[in-house]
């Protein structure tokens, strides 16, 4: 069932609280095995020889052991899964052999167990909540009184337990907490657990059963939106220090123990550094900017003290993926952003727009510029001030010129070659300077842009500290006198992995180098943040420098930047024409319909 549900769904369940029941949860694997055990429990009873030879208890204990770990491999064998295989499987043997263990020591046996069969298992968010939930729940130790009112006071203090318990490690892995989340629960851990689960898998015996249960879902779906759609239903939250992790998390457990109310009301004290973190923002007067790792695509996102702006999207991979999902939206929200006062959109290419859906979706946006649907279009001029800041639009220019923007094509028939070309010479050129300090973002001009910005503004207009590279290090871009103009200490390129495309070229690169510019590539740094009110190397922007793991270590010696050669020709500089100087075309993937402007 989890499989068929699309990505608005998987955000509905997101944010209600509730993504964890849509999985093969440990509920479900320890409800299958007892009906198994059960099953299998009363065919054996019927068999005077089997009972003899095993009684009929530890015979249905051992197959529901077996169909627990069945049900869970064919499911897809994920950590919750393992956890809850593992302890079935140790507390039968327990039982069998009549040994007592802590709780703690078969908790730990079954994560040695799961850590053993994938180390990797350690890096997954489903890791952690899962067997942290059960040792919260073990911990808490609370007697179900009997009847159906205890049943139901039960089934509220578990899901009490789990949601406070829980809460600081679910902000610490996904910057956010659902605060509805323990309504929507109430009602959702019965209804997926005993109603939906059920018919799905009985409907593969009884198809008509699935019809019941696709019903029972759409009834979830609806009363999950009605809580999602409620004032600050969703807490999204930045990133806490490391001190203030490390004490919500003990704050968090402290808040789920059965002590006294003093204690827990100390856990709740533990936790408020971690609820409310002081968020890191530039002084007055200067920049904070982030190039992230999009993969192929352009995306860039500047901060000054009171103000945010995002500069391209990044691509669309598919339906329900994209850029500004995956990696715009967590990394704003990490650093406290709720609202964004510009979003510009270079040009309509997908791999600059195909996020553009997502971060409208999911902020304000204030201001829309460029390739923005409902946006006004970038024209050379446009200029403002942030904080001391000033932000200033190179091109377009809004003229009739023919060739150097891009203007009206030819008539007939126009290539796919020919309209990617005039969208990226349309792709909108931005400056921002910060106390004397210059960043250049430049989209996916060409050859012919670039030499027209060299006639306009000349080498005092568009120097630059730090160059974000035209089109990804095409060879239709960077002509040596555009680099010589722009004279940058650094230039950053978006490129994607072992990308189609091979960018940035070969000659591109050597073009930087020679020019004894300092090439940082996301595909080697990661996403990279620079300062204009820090003067500390470049390489210490670079997330893997700063976070490096141990499968991202690199040979002694080596940085995560391109290195200088001893001795590297200058090239000669690439014609400034309207003609297509590149050999080797880089088609761009269209922009999706919705996203057109």
């Amino acid at each position: 069932m989890a499989n068929g549900q699309n990505a608005a769904d998987w955000g509905l369940y997101r944010d209600a609280g509730v993504s964890h029941l849509l999985s093969v949860s440990g509920l479900h694997v320890t409800m299958f095995a007892w009906l198994a055990g059960a099953a299998a429990g009363w065919v054996w009873r019927r068999s005077a020889r089997l009972c003899l030879w095993l009684p009929a208890p530890r015979a249905a204990m051992w197959i529901g052991v077996v169909a627990a770990g069945l049900y869970a491999l064919f499911s897809g064998w994920g950590v919750p899964s393992q956890r809850t295989v593992g302890l079935l499987a140790i507390l039968a043997l327990l039982r069998q052999t009549g040994a007592r263990w802590p709780w703690p020591m078969s908790l730990c046996a079954a994560a040695a167990g799961v850590c053993a069969a994938d180390p990797w298992a350690l890096t997954q968010a489903g890791f952690w909540l899962s067997f942290c939930a059960v040792a919260l729940l073990m911990a808490a130790d609370h007697r179900a009184d009997p009847g159906w009112r205890g049943a139901l006071r039960n089934a509220w203090h578990t899901q009490w337990v789990v949601t406070l318990g829980l809460a600081p490690l679910t902000l610490l892995l996904f910057q956010q907490l659902s605060i509805v989340g323990l309504v929507a629960n109430a009602f959702a851990i019965p209804l997926v657990s005993y109603v939906i689960t059920p018919l799905a898998m009985l409907g593969a015996v009884c198809p008509p059963l699935w019809t019941l249960g696709a019903w029972c879902v759409a009834l979830m779906n609806a009363l999950l939106e009605a809580l999602r759609v409620l004032p600050l239903a969703v807490w999204h939250l930045p990133w806490p220090t490391a001190w203030a992790q490390a004490v919500g998390l003990v704050g968090g457990a402290a808040l789920a123990m059965p002590w006294p109310w003093r204690l827990r009301l100390g856990g709740l004290a533990l936790c408020v550094p971690m609820f409310w973190p002081v968020i890191e923002r530039p002084a007055p007067g200067h920049l904070e900017l982030w190039v992230p790792d999009v993969g192929q695509g352009g995306a860039t996102i500047l901060r000054t003290q009171g103000h945010t702006m995002v500069f391209d999207a990044g691509p669309s991979w598919g339906p329900g993926s994209d850029a500004g999902q995956r990696v715009l939206l967590p990394l704003l929200y990490g650093l406290g952003e709720r609202r964004l006062d510009v979003l510009m959109i270079s040009h309509a290419d997908q791999d600059h727009v195909g996020g553009a859906a997502s971060l409208l979706a999911a902020m304000p946006v204030e201001r829309r510029l460029g390739a923005v649907p409902g946006g006004e279009g970038c024209r050379r001029g446009q200029r403002w001030t942030w904080d001391g800041v000033r932000f200033e639009v190179l091109w377009p220019i809004v003229e009739g010129e023919a060739g150097g923007a891009g203007g009206a094509g030819s008539t007939g028939e126009v290539s796919q070659k020919r309209k990617e070309a005039r969208r990226n010479a349309g792709s909108c050129v931005l400056r921002v300077e910060a106390a004397g300090r210059r960043v250049l973002l430049t989209g996916d001009i060409e050859a012919a842009q670039e030499a027209r910005l060299v006639r306009e503004d000349g080498e005092e207009g568009l120097r630059s500290e730090v160059l974000v590279v035209p089109h990804h290090g095409s060879r239709t871009s960077s002509t040596v006198a555009f680099v010589r103009a722009v004279e940058p200490r650094v230039a950053a390129v978006q490129s994607g992995y072992l990308n189609r495309f091979g960018h940035p070229k070969p000659d591109i690169v050597a073009r930087y180098l020679a020019a004894d510019v300092l090439l940082l590539n996301t595909v080697d740094c990661g996403a990279w943040r620079w300062r204009s009110d820090r003067r500390s190397p470049p390489i210490d922007g670079c997330e893997r420098a700063t976070r490096r793991r141990y499968w991202l270590r690199l040979p002694p010696g080596v940085l995560p930047v391109r290195p200088m050669p001893a001795s590297l020709p200058k090239l000669p500089d690439a014609p400034a024409s309207t003609a297509d100087p590149d050999p080797d075309p880089d088609p761009e993937e269209t922009v999706p319909r919705s996203l057109a402007p």
